[in-house]
Parts: C-alpha cells; structure tokens; sequence
C-alpha cells in the first residue's frame, strides 16, 4: 500500500469529541446522574480547540507559570475536504490544563496558546484503518499510554454519523476522534522540561517539547 504522506497545517475549525472511549465512560458513568445534566450524554459531547492553540511538531509548547503539569491527549483527527467528505487523518496533542469538569471544560483550559500540537504531515484517509488505530505516547523516551481506537464508544463513522445530525462540516475543518484516560482516569502528564511523542504506524511521529513561560 502506498504511504501517501503530504505537508499539513489546520485551515479550519478544529472540533474534539469528548468521553469517546470506553474506559473513561465507564469511570464517569456514576457521576452522570448528578446536576446538572442528570443523566448520560445522548449525543456526542464537543469542544473547540481554536487557531491560538496550534503548534508544530518539533516546535515547543509553553507551559503557564501557574501550572505545574499538563494533561496529553494524544488523537487520531480526520480532516474534511468538499462536501464533508473525509480526506485525511494527522496525529494531534490536545494539551490541556487538568480540570474535573467533563461535559464543559472551561476554554481557560483547554485553549492556552501552543496547546495543540499537530502533526507535520496528515495521511490519506484511504490508507488508514481509523478504527483499528493505535497511538503510542512516550514521554523522555519512555512508553506511557497506548490508545486503541477499536475501544471508542462510537466507532468513527458512528461519531461522524451522530455529530452530522445537528452540524456540518466544513472544508478544512478537524475531527478529533477522543484521546482515551488511563486506568486511575487521569492523562499522562508533561511538566517543563519533558518531550512528548505520539507515534502510530505509517504516520511521522508528533513531537513537542514543553517549557516555561519568560519571566
């Protein structure tokens, strides 16, 4: 199979499916009855990461000096090209301020400047099984996570199905597929001075590195 890998850089608006995999859905379950929703999401849960967010791979993520780590969340997102057809598919880093709020993270913490690192090159979604993807995440070289996205609670053309019934997709827009939790349901965690990594087959790897904030 040909490894159709071409340049990349986010045109559109970039939207994240939150709660999309199993093992975090099933942490939660028992708070989903409380206010003030009162009950499970019935449709996919979103959130925006907007363009004051987004940063290359090899580039380097700034952490607030408030902030003594932050959460990865590695992704597999789908790019959409005319007629909302998917076209392609990079590895992304949504970096966030960790925060218990699930239905609603606040913008404060997931939209700082720099926390979306983005892979260098996007693969044709024709040469990629999304559904049997997985994402290796190290930090300083040293295996932390495995994201299988054969354990979603939407399969990709489920989630693309349910959001598709109240929203279209534009060309250049971005699908970030879920980033999963690890068993204590937290994410891994980068602090000033680590370098991240998420890799998956046939794709270059997405490195960042992530720093302090000038004095």
């Amino acid at each position: 199979m040909q490894n159709n890998l071409k340049p990349y850089w986010p045109i559109g608006t970039v939207y994240g499916a939150l709660l999309n995999f199993k093992r975090e859905w099933n942490l939660r379950a028992p708070q989903m009855p409380e206010a003030p929703y009162k009950g499970a999401p019935k449709a996919p849960v979103l959130f925006i990461k907007t363009a004051n967010t987004f940063t290359a791979s090899g580039n380097t993520i700034v952490i607030p000096s408030n902030v003594a780590e932050v959460d990865v969340g590695a992704n597999l997102a789908w790019v959409f090209g005319a007629n909302a057809n998917v076209v392609a598919c990079v590895l992304v880093n949504d970096v966030s301020i960790p925060h218990e709020s699930y239905y609603r993270p606040p913008v404060k913490f997931k939209c700082v400047d720099g926390f979306l690192g983005v892979g260098a090159q996007a693969k044709s979604v024709a040469e990629v099984q999304t559904d049997a993807v997985v994402l290796t995440v190290k930090v300083n070289g040293q295996t932390v996570q495995s994201v299988n996205y054969a354990d979603t609670v939407r399969a990709s053309q489920k989630l693309l199905a349910d959001i598709s019934e109240f929203m279209t997709f534009q060309e250049g827009d971005v699908l970030l597929l879920g980033s999963d939790c690890l068993p204590d349901g937290k994410r891994p965690r980068a602090k000033v001075g680590d370098v991240v990594e998420i890799s998956a087959p046939g794709f270059e790897s997405l490195v960042n590195q992530f720093v302090g904030a000038a004095a």
